[in-house]
């Protein structure tokens, strides 16, 4: 079942067993001279995909009487019926797939090449996902330092001045917005009794990096003259 053409719809298959796929139809592809395989057109639908689920449903159906031998798993359709995995199956299936890297495929190899999801569709998958990872719902929750699967990890240079450049300017969420009165008396509220900087180090940041200040005694200057910039490190890498 297919709504691209015959010919594409069979590259397609073509490339998932080149890729080791593992189902009946693809162990069975991969032994055979793919150049002398032949599909046949059975039917031509003309309607909604639920018409072309259906006669799918039908030819399946009609052939397994007829007695020929088909590799499909399901019933057909639009979905995966007829097909109930048991638990032993899933724990099978689980076993075999932890620790496995996925199969990227980017530009023209990716099935998704030059398409984009609708508004409507991206609105509902916002909906689906509010709240879904915060707080304890959020997988790393509670995990600290060497417990936190980013811990250790660094941004590479290039990596870090392009998401500079992401989210500078208009690219920032915050860009010419400002906090409101009742916002700002609440921050004001949180930050009472508290010193401010925080520490030498917040200091140095708010009164000499911000402004472009650079002092002898401050040891974040001088620990920061004494370190290549970023611009300096690109410059040298290119």
């Amino acid at each position: 079942m297919t709504t691209k053409t015959v010919a594409r719809r069979f590259a397609q298959h073509l490339r998932s067993a080149r890729d080791g796929r593992k189902t009946p139809f693809y162990d069975w592809l991969r032994k055979q001279d793919q150049q002398a395989v032949r599909v046949d057109q059975l039917q031509e639908v003309w309607g909604p995909a639920a018409d072309l689920g259906e006669a799918e449903i039908r030819w399946i159906a009609y052939l397994k009487r007829e007695g020929d031998r088909l590799l499909n798993l399901s019933k057909g359709g639009l979905g995966p019926l007829g097909v109930l995995w048991t638990a032993e199956q899933r724990e099978a299936a689980r076993l075999r797939s932890t620790g496995r890297k996925g199969l990227s495929r980017f530009g023209e190899d990716n099935p998704f090449y030059g398409q984009f999801h609708s508004p409507e569709q991206r609105l509902k998958w916002a909906d689906e996902r509010k709240g879904q990872y915060a707080g304890q719902e959020n997988p790393n929750f509670g995990k600290f330092g060497a417990e936190h699967p980013g811990f250790g990890h660094s941004m590479t240079v290039v990596a870090r001045q392009e998401l500079s450049k992401a989210r500078t300017g208009a690219g920032n969420p915050n860009f010419e917005k400002q906090a409101s009165q009742e916002t700002r008396a609440k921050m004001s509220a949180a930050r009472l009794g508290r010193p401010m900087p925080s520490s030498r180090r917040s200091a140095h940041t708010r009164h000499h990096t911000n402004k472009g200040v650079e002092k002898a005694d401050c040891r974040y200057c001088v620990e920061n003259s004494a370190t290549p910039s970023l611009s300096s490190e690109s410059e040298s890498e290119s």
